[in-house]
């Protein structure tokens, strides 16, 4: 799927096929920054609350868990064609809960990423615990890494710093769920607020640098690098999450010039 606009294309396929197809024509890096939202092989029956009832945590089959080793395998696998396609001072933000965010972390210190800061993403007002057999999951991880430990990496500290009341912004962030604006389009089970991405754009790239997200999914990565000037390519296999990416990238292109910094406090 193309789009109209040349820097930005969003492509329906598997991404590690994507991937492996990238790195024959790049094989020295060809993205200042990724971020991904993989799969967090949660699709196993479980039951959340949604809107005040029980509903299925089952998202597709593509969520859903084959094993620890094969999951890790899985992590370890788009995790090296991510470095690869990473330029030398590139840097990527992936984010997890706890059932796949310490294969993450594992995956990343054995293919020698530098690993620079573990986020702890605080939701507000995340859905209450039904079986009362646990603490409510209220955070997600998201690791931030450095290709290898020659990458001199980009940091945007002042505009962190002014953005957080000029004081020093720390590793907890507290933002929440995407508005219903933000679904106008359609749904996607894993949607990231668009809040959170314009902090990790902002944070860590400049102006026209190229981003790609291998797990598009609703292409929240792709909206808020063009609300920021920045390139995107996006990878998502699903037809109709790849319909709705189309919508949102389109509409964001189309409205450019209005909420530059929609949700960045949020």
């Amino acid at each position: 799927v193309e789009q109209k606009d040349p820097d930005v294309l969003l492509f329906q396929a598997d991404s590690l096929e994507f991937m492996e197809y990238l790195i024959d024509y790049y094989p020295d890096g060809v993205f200042d920054m990724i971020f991904a939202d993989p799969p967090y092989f949660l699709s196993n029956g479980g039951i959340t609350c949604q809107s005040g009832q029980m509903v299925s945590v089952n998202k597709g089959d593509w969520d859903a868990s084959r094993g620890v080793l094969d999951n890790h395998h899985f992590n370890l696998t788009w995790l090296r064609y991510c470095q690869q396609l990473l330029k030398p001072n590139g840097t990527i933000w992936v984010s997890g809960t706890q059932h796949i965010i310490h294969s993450i972390g594992f995956a990343m210190q054995t293919l020698e990423y530098k690993l620079l800061n573990d986020i702890t993403w605080e939701k507000p007002a995340p859905p209450p615990n039904l079986s009362c057999r646990y603490f409510t999951h209220a955070t997600e991880t998201i690791i931030w890494a450095a290709k290898n430990e020659k990458t001199k990496h980009f940091f945007d500290y002042k505009l962190m710093k002014q953005i957080n009341k000029n004081r020093q912004m720390k590793s907890i962030w507290q933002i929440g769920a995407p508005s219903d604006s933000e679904k106008k389009f359609g749904k996607h089970p894993t949607q990231k607020p668009i809040g959170l991405l314009n902090r990790i754009i902002l944070a860590s790239t400049k102006p026209g640098d190229l981003i790609f997200d291998p797990f598009s999914g609703s292409s929240t990565t792709g909206v808020s690098a063009i609300r920021l000037g920045r390139k995107f390519i996006g990878c998502e296999i699903d037809e109709i999450f790849a319909k709705l990416s189309k919508k949102r990238l389109e509409n964001a292109i189309e409205t450019l010039t209005t909420g530059l910094f929609d949700g960045l406090d949020n």
